[in-house]
């Protein structure tokens, strides 16, 4: 019993550093591309900023779970889906605005800060998938980042093609496409969450 107790204090010690250190990559990527996107005036970017805002929030309430019982991880898990499911609402009111009043995108910006933001991602990504295995809130973790590096990949492409062709669409496009993979991100994480708790319920029962 104490070799299992040591271990899943080790265990959750290791989730703790890693959700700290991600915690700071995204904070600090949201202020900066934030800060940049609105200067490009890219839906993109700022989209993307967004959701790495929602994964700090994401982090910050899955590190208050680490080392507590599943029902605390299981509603970590559903809060984090439904904060996902507001930002990509948000984001779409920002494409739906910018295709009504217009926007000139940066393409050169939107792909500097789109190459730093999957560089920071795939940090995350790599770390976090190490515990992938800790509990649902840690596999919302893996949705998230994953999420992310997609999202950084069509930031990338969309600015270069704003340079090729010359006009804001592809920025919009992409804008839409990120709020779309953060809904279903949300979506999914909230179906997971409540599929777990509903088997703890049946084993109970």
């Amino acid at each position: 019993m104490a070799g299992c107790s040591c271990e899943m204090e080790a265990r959750d010690a290791g989730e703790r550093r890693t959700i700290q250190i991600a915690l700071a990559i995204n904070s600090f990527m949201f202020v900066a591309e934030f800060v940049l996107g609105w200067i490009a005036e890219s839906t993109g970017l700022i989209a993307d900023s967004l959701d790495m805002l929602a994964d700090a929030s994401v982090y910050a309430i899955a590190l208050l779970a680490v080392g507590k019982g599943p029902e605390l991880k299981v509603k970590a898990a559903i809060t984090n889906g439904g904060l996902q499911v507001v930002l990509a609402s948000s984001v779409l009111i920002d494409v739906v605005r910018r295709f009504l009043y217009g926007s000139e995108p940066v393409s050169a910006l939107m792909m500097g800060v789109g190459v730093v933001a999957l560089v920071a991602n795939c940090v995350c990504l790599a770390l976090i998938f190490r515990h992938r295995d800790g509990g649902v809130h840690m596999r919302a973790l893996v949705i998230c980042s994953s999420n992310d590096v997609l999202a950084n990949l069509g930031v990338i492409l969309s600015g270069g093609l704003v340079w090729a062709t010359g006009n804001r669409y592809p920025d919009l496009a992409i804008g839409l496409i990120i709020a779309a993979v953060v809904l279903h991100g949300g979506a999914r994480i909230i179906a997971e969450a409540r599929a777990q708790r509903a088997q703890w319920a049946v084993a109970g029962g």
